[in-house]
């Protein structure tokens, strides 16, 4: 593909601007024009659980688009039916029997949050208006979903355009209160929610949403063990619903199908996406209670779809894809193969750089610093990850950025369940390699 055409992509590409042109995905790999070969350590966005290119999920797209092409969401099809009984059946916890989709995880933390508020209206409760989420918690890019979220960075700018809506502290027990801000620390237990509906009005409280695990804004912060069923607790003695986000963390990336199995926990309303269809069509999806729905249905009200919402196609790419998970085991194997990655990326915390490695299963990440004795971050123009992962390309190997301050540099991991041992060599070897690049440039 020539560079003049190459410019036309993406939208703000332009003169030095270029986006990278990758001409085929299989396996764990990208081929990249001129045929450098490239190892998905971050599985796309954290996404790409079955791996790449698998002919048997092309033919059955293929298959379902020569069947039915687009149908109205609220009308049943054979493929929407097939994937609301796998996933009844062999997916979700006990409880959660109410599915809806959408097009992707933004669309549907934002339909989530449409749900709970719909939920109140119905029943009579309109006071209840605020969701409460976390700092440094990401939850899509629509306004809804950035108002309850907190990455700073991607909301900068646009906060006249949405509800802020109340939020606590994140866990990240890394650095003491003092380093940065009051609001960091591992004092920010469970309790702050309670600090929070006592401070809001919990009559005035919808909901409160969080991801089990978090995301590529902090980058694989498991909680302690005592977190979730604290959340649980709170939120039902306070009579607000518990939203968890698994849009990254969900179907099987921590382990577990779902990252809130590790503590036995299930939400009033489980938003999944990304590992659903694994990378092979734009699908998200909203999971609850028929206690959650009951109020709604009962008043004869309704929740609004979007238009692509439950694509045919998408939803027998997703039944295809889960029915492999399940097949060859793949999510014992991101169990196993996460353990190992995690002891191995261990190893690199006695790098001047490496501030903490961190994660569940198959979603880690490691956290960068100007210098680990203070937990330092590099300079925020230095443009530190971005660095790392233009050196990790350079070398191989595909690792997805994230961070937010003060977790400002974060090589996230999410690799396919399909890994191997020797590719966890490679990955975490060139992720050492890249950190050295990185840092001689910026100190060049």
């Amino acid at each position: 593909m020539d560079s003049q055409r190459v410019s036309l992509y993406p939208f703000l590409g332009g003169p030095g601007r270029s986006a990278p042109v990758i001409e085929r995905t299989e396996g764990v790999h990208w081929q990249m024009a001129g045929g450098h070969r490239v190892l998905d350590a971050g599985g796309g966005a954290i996404i790409a659980n079955v791996g790449h290119g698998r002919e048997e999920i092309a033919e059955v797209a293929a298959a379902a688009m020569a069947r039915t092409t687009y149908v109205v969401p609220p009308f049943a099809t054979e493929d929407r039916v097939a994937l609301v009984e796998r996933l009844r059946r062999d997916w979700l916890p006990e409880g959660l029997t109410r599915c809806m989709f959408t097009s992707g995880g933004s669309e549907a933390v934002d339909s989530a949050l449409r749900l709970v508020r719909q939920h109140f209206v119905s029943a009579g409760q309109p006071e209840r208006v605020k969701v409460i989420g976390r700092h440094r918690a990401y939850h899509g890019a629509t306004l809804a979903t950035l108002g309850v979220g907190g990455h700073e960075k991607r909301r900068k700018g646009l906060a006249p355009l949405f509800v802020d809506h109340p939020k606590i502290p994140a866990w990240y027990p890394l650095r003491r209160p003092a380093s940065f801000d009051d609001e960091v620390g591992p004092q920010h237990s469970a309790e702050g929610l309670v600090e929070a509906l006592e401070r809001e009005g919990p009559e005035t409280v919808a909901a409160f949403i969080a991801e089990p695990v978090a995301g590529s804004t902090l980058g694989a912060v498991v909680p302690p063990d005592d977190y979730w069923p604290r959340l649980r607790q709170i939120c039902d003695d306070y009579g607000i619903l518990l939203i968890a986000d698994e849009v990254m963390c969900g179907f099987g990336r921590t382990g577990r199908r779902f990252a809130l199995d590790h503590w036995d926990v299930v939400p009033d309303v489980l938003v999944g996406g990304k590992g659903l269809a694994g990378g092979y069509a734009p699908i998200g999806a909203v999971f609850a209670s028929e206690r959650v729905v009951a109020p709604i249905t009962e008043a004869g009200d309704e929740v609004m779809f979007f238009t692509y919402s439950a694509h045919p196609m998408a939803c027998a790419v997703a039944e295809k894809v889960l029915e492999i998970l399940d097949r060859e085991k793949l999510i014992e194997r991101a169990a196993s193969l996460g353990e190992q990655l995690g002891k191995r990326l261990a190893q690199l915390e006695t790098h001047p750089h490496v501030a903490h490695a961190r994660g569940l299963g198959l979603m880690r990440a490691v956290e960068l610093v100007e210098d680990r004795e203070a937990l330092k971050p590099f300079p925020k123009e230095a443009g530190f990850i971005s660095k790392v992962v233009a050196a990790g390309l350079g070398r191989g190997v595909f690792f997805y950025p994230g961070g937010c301050d003060p977790a400002r540099d974060v090589a996230c991991f999410g690799p396919p369940f399909i890994i191997t041992e020797d590719h966890i060599e490679e990955m975490v070897a060139t992720l050492e390699l890249s950190i050295d690049d990185a840092a001689e440039r910026v100190a060049g």
